[in-house]
């Protein structure tokens, strides 16, 4: 059957990026169009969601928290600090049975590495992406970001890990600004996505085991009712 192609159709212009960098930081991405709203018309049929990014970056942790699992459970996404994903597999979410998520292994090992990696993961299988990435932005972020802005596709672009970098923060000064800090985060996010040609990126921060913190509850929401 014939699947529906989510199209998050938000268009920010650089003056309103600017004024929504001046709002608050950890709510501007509630102006998203959600992704749940394109899923009213799908029916049974099935949605891809795609979750890629570099080995290390808690691709699989991420799946398990957006199906409410942890990875000792039945039916959850192996996880490690190696990589643990050989090849794309799928995993239906417990609430949308019509909804699946995809954990693609990772780029850039020498197993997969770049190019490789986009000639031999078939993007085009997938409705809708979710690029996950950690510690600061890499080259191969804005290589998944191009090549999937090239095929058509949207995607959502998440940095996880979000604790670790404010924990890591906390050990080299001691006084931050934690509000500043995330600002800075998501601007970099922004702004290097806009250079690899993506001019209104999506951008959450999260952390794939406190879900209370951060954007995880606006992404979940924009995704799974």
């Amino acid at each position: 059957s014939d699947q529906m192609a989510p199209s998050p159709n938000t268009s920010f212009t650089q003056e309103e990026l600017n004024k929504l960098k001046s709002d608050d930081e950890t709510s501007w991405v509630v102006k998203v169009t959600p992704l749940r709203t394109k899923l009213d018309d799908l029916d049974s049929t099935e949605l891809n969601i795609a979750v890629t990014g570099e080995t290390g970056s808690g691709k699989s942790t991420f799946i398990n928290a957006m199906r409410s699992l942890q990875s000792d459970d039945e039916g959850a996404a192996e996880t490690g600090n190696i990589e643990t994903t050989m090849e794309p597999i799928g995993y239906k979410d417990l609430k949308m049975s019509n909804v699946r998520f995809w954990d693609l292994p990772g780029i850039g090992t020498m197993k997969f590495p770049a190019d490789k990696y986009l000639r031999e993961m078939n993007f085009n299988r997938y409705d809708f992406f979710i690029i996950i990435s950690h510690c600061r932005f890499k080259e191969n972020d804005a290589n998944l970001a191009k090549e999937i802005t090239r095929l058509g596709k949207k995607f959502y672009f998440v940095r996880s890990k979000i604790d670790n970098d404010l924990k890591s923060m906390g050990n080299h000064c001691r006084i931050f600004n934690e509000k500043e800090e995330l600002a800075k985060i998501r601007n970099d996010c922004i702004k290097n996505l806009q250079l690899a040609g993506i001019p209104s990126p999506n951008v959450f921060l999260i952390s794939n085991f406190d879900q209370n913190l951060y954007d995880f509850k606006l992404l979940k929401s924009n995704i799974i009712t």
